[in-house]
């Protein structure tokens, strides 16, 4: 082993003398422009490495400013996400009562119109959990509530109280299989009887074959019933086809009663329009110039004192 080294040592020296001399001839050769030819060896060598140095540091600063920046975006992306639901739900809560406020402002342009009436308003706090035909109001004995009054919205009529309790009672809905009441048709008055189906429409009974009834004919209560005012909207026709022996008659419901939150209740079944006449106000208006005025002109007159010198006159 040590023979076969002292033989290479000659091939040895050999290289590094050759190296060196090669290195000193870099040294001192100078290219063109002036640069030694060892300074561009030592560029032409490191640069490889410098650039995989940099591109693995740019690699490294790249990923994690990526993953800094990911992290701020996510949470970013979550602050933003939970704004957004909070004033998705302030919008929600908005428009709520914005719906209510219109409803509210409904009920009490309504209630204006029909000063004369006596009515009460509700608000519905409940359902029947069974057929989910009838609804708990907010009123009940304590507020003058009885059973058999009529219910009712602007729209139409709502029902009738079925049972009443200290602070609220239970309302009846027209389109319970027991709900109903006295119907008449608009156009040509003919009286029937509105009767729950237990779905969303009334069944009109009672009307002959030979009546003729149109689709989208107004269906108003008839009074007949003892419980609603005459003439208040019950619903709309909206199907109508010969029976045995009278005509099967649907009719959709004046009032959305699957959408209930404010009703009013009629305190006494007292007759008064659903739609006042303007000629009314008109009669009303011309009442206070009519015969009474005149008459009590006349009477003014026949109580002024005669002219002095002579009798008074009266024309006939």
């Amino acid at each position: 082993m040590l023979e076969i080294a002292t033989r290479r040592r000659p091939y040895v020296l050999l290289a590094v003398s050759l190296v060196f001399q090669i290195l000193l001839l870099a040294v001192q050769v100078k290219r063109p422009d002036g640069a030694r030819l060892i300074r561009v060896w030592a560029v032409e060598l490191l640069t490889p490495a410098e650039r995989a140095g940099s591109w693995a540091m740019d690699l490294i600063h790249g990923g994690w400013t990526g993953y800094i920046s990911l992290f701020r975006a996510n949470r970013e992306n979550q602050r933003l996400r939970e704004q957004v639901g909070e004033l998705t739900m302030r919008n929600s809560e908005l428009e709520s009562r914005a719906a209510e406020a219109r409803r509210l402002a409904a009920l009490f342009d309504f209630r204006e119109a029909h000063a004369d009436a006596p009515m009460l308003a509700a608000r519905v706090i409940g359902g029947d959990a069974g057929a989910g035909r009838a609804v708990y109001l907010n009123r009940g004995e304590r507020d003058g509530v009885q059973p058999n009054m009529a219910v009712i919205t602007p729209q139409g009529v709502v029902g009738k109280v079925l049972e009443v309790y200290s602070t609220t009672s239970q309302v009846l809905l027209l389109t319970d299989k027991n709900g109903g009441a006295g119907a008449l048709l608009a156009n040509s008055r003919t009286q029937g009887a509105a009767r729950g189906s237990g779905g969303p429409l009334l069944q009109l009974d009672y009307v002959s074959n030979d009546q003729e009834v149109a689709v989208g004919e107004r269906v108003l209560t008839s009074g007949m019933d003892k419980i609603f005012p005459k003439d208040l909207p019950l619903g709309v026709v909206v199907e109508t086809r010969p029976g045995n022996p009278f005509k099967q008659i649907q009719v959709r419901p004046a009032a959305r009663l699957d959408q209930l939150e404010e009703v009013l209740i009629l305190l006494e079944r007292k007759q008064w329009d659903w739609e006042p006449k303007p000629a009314e106000a008109a009669e009303a208006a011309k009442g206070a110039h009519g015969p009474a005025a005149k008459s009590a002109t006349s009477a003014t007159a026949a109580k002024a004192p005669a002219p002095a010198g002579g009798e008074a006159k009266v024309k006939p």
